[in-house]
């Protein structure tokens, strides 16, 4: 179950984890940008917002469908990532070391579901083809 900005009313937040792999800053990137700690650990991925305590995401990873990465400069810079899960859609990440959360997330996703994302000529190309296709 994936619990998505959830509101409680003075009540703090139960981590799905009980074993932590890597703690770092981050931005979550869900309609407003928001700052805060990702939180990877044995059980799920985990953002929670640095300002209120009440806004946090938590995926679980057997709810993890691809983790799709924007990759720049020939792997050199990695400056987001996304989360694709199977039925809450996808959940768009940056961090300070990103090459260092992707290689932690590895350790649970299988590697065959850890995809780049496709770069500005690529979506150009397959738009152009798609048109032509169509005449």
């Amino acid at each position: 179950m994936i619990v998505y900005i959830r509101k409680e009313v003075d009540r703090m937040v139960q981590s799905l984890n009980t074993k932590v792999d890597l703690v770092i800053n981050a931005t979550s990137f869900t309609g407003f940008s928001d700052y805060g700690r990702i939180m990877i650990g044995d059980k799920g991925f985990e953002f929670y917002n640095s300002r209120d305590s009440r806004k946090f995401i938590q995926i679980p990873w057997e709810e993890v469908d691809y983790v799709i990465a924007s990759v720049l400069l020939k792997g050199k810079w990695i400056p987001r990532y996304a989360i694709k899960t199977k039925k809450n859609g996808t959940y768009t990440f940056a961090s300070k070391d990103a090459k260092k959360v992707l290689r932690v997330i590895r350790k649970y996703v299988d590697p065959n579901h850890m995809v780049h994302s496709l770069s500005f000529f690529d979506v150009v190309k397959r738009f152009v083809k798609s048109r032509f296709k169509k005449s």
